[in-house]
């Protein structure tokens, strides 16, 4: 079995590693006839690539994506579309001090027990490198999902405890962390700043909204939307928890305040999240995606290793003081897929809807 793919028919899978050729991805399920816009998938890919500014790592990526197939004339053929994206800025010398200890709070020792073996350099197969090709996937999918006039946005809602009080998409697409409110933008940057300078990072909250969804996306009861979304953003490096519409404050409300009452103009409220029973309901779906703090941090630290005898690790190379910053762009991309492949998987599910396409 293959565990580096996602999707059921707006399926994804990559390749890669961070100190390899490169990284790439095969989507397969892609209609013929939909226009492939090269400049938009490589504008996504430009909003995750790292070295951008002072707040993210120093590895400078151009992150230049290559069509391999599936592209005839700029129209999608329907056969699987390769992407390739060319690694250029490794360095790998500074891995060589810890290529026989396990980092912290990384998948060195997982990896180690699981394989036998890992690459050092920087993960390897588990590093955030891998996640550009999931946005170059993600942009695939946003491409499709316009066609219905499905937008996906994301910014970042809070940087360790300080909080959003005000949410604009819009502001966020303006500033080099994705801050969605203005008024807090400059604490979190100067927080920020102050980990990195301390040798330290601090952890952040992504929130993803997925606009004019229409009603009846999801599959119950093992392939719900909700279910999905959710594991979609687990799956991103560093997200240690997801949560959809009011989530966990929803566990401290009674079901007076948490229904969402409807009339006959729609729903009166939202605390759900724009999904009931899995199945999405029309309304805004709102994802919350906690990232802990980056684990590659500049201070000492206790390890041990690959023959169990204590050690110190000590990190050199460039790392992002805080990676829910470009792991917003991620989350973005991932619920774009999600939502592609659910919008595929229920064009079937009413046959009204079959003898509209084969009928016109």
């Amino acid at each position: 079995m293959s565990f580096n793919s996602f999707g059921k028919i707006f399926n994804i899978t990559t390749f890669g590693e961070s100190h390899g050729e490169g990284i790439g991805c095969i989507i397969d399920g892609v209609p013929a006839g939909l226009k492939i816009d090269k400049d938009f998938i490589q504008s996504e890919l430009d909003r995750r690539k790292p070295g951008k500014s002072k707040y993210e790592t120093g590895r400078k990526e151009e992150d230049e994506v290559k069509i391999l197939s599936g592209v005839f004339e700029g129209i999608s053929t329907g056969t699987p579309i390769g992407l390739f994206i060319k690694n250029t800025n490794q360095k790998s010398k500074d891995y060589e001090n810890i290529k026989d200890i396990f980092r912290p709070a990384h998948a060195d020792f997982t990896y180690f027990h699981k394989y036998g073996l890992r690459d050092y350099r920087g993960g390897g197969r588990s590093s955030a490198r891998e996640t550009a090709a999931r946005v170059a996937s993600g942009a695939i999918a946003k491409i499709l999902l316009k066609e219905i006039g499905i937008k996906v946005l994301s910014g970042i809602y809070a940087i360790a405890d300080i909080k959003a009080n005000e949410i604009d998409f819009s502001y966020a697409k303006t500033n080099i962390i994705y801050s969605l409110d203005k008024k807090i933008q400059e604490k979190q940057l100067k927080l920020i700043e102050q980990c990195k300078k301390e040798h330290d990072s601090v952890g952040g909250v992504a929130l993803v909204k997925i606009k004019k969804s229409p009603i009846g996306l999801g599959e119950p009861i093992y392939y719900k939307l909700d279910g999905i979304l959710a594991e979609a953003m687990m799956g991103i490096n560093g997200v240690k928890g997801v949560e959809i519409g009011d989530g966990i404050k929803a566990s401290e409300k009674k079901g007076t305040y948490n229904n969402d009452e409807i009339d006959k103009n729609g729903f009166l409220s939202n605390h759900s999240g724009g999904i009931l029973g899995g199945i999405s309901n029309g309304e805004d779906i709102n994802i919350k995606v906690y990232f802990k703090p980056t684990p590659s941090i500049f201070k000492p630290q206790k390890t041990i290793n690959k023959n169990n005898e204590n050690a110190i690790c000590e990190l050199k190379g460039r790392h992002d003081p805080c990676i829910a910053i470009r792991g917003s762009i991620v989350a973005e991309a991932m619920a774009a897929i999600v939502m592609a492949d659910m919008l595929l998987l229920n064009m079937g599910r009413r046959l009204d809807n079959i003898k509209k396409i084969y009928n016109g």
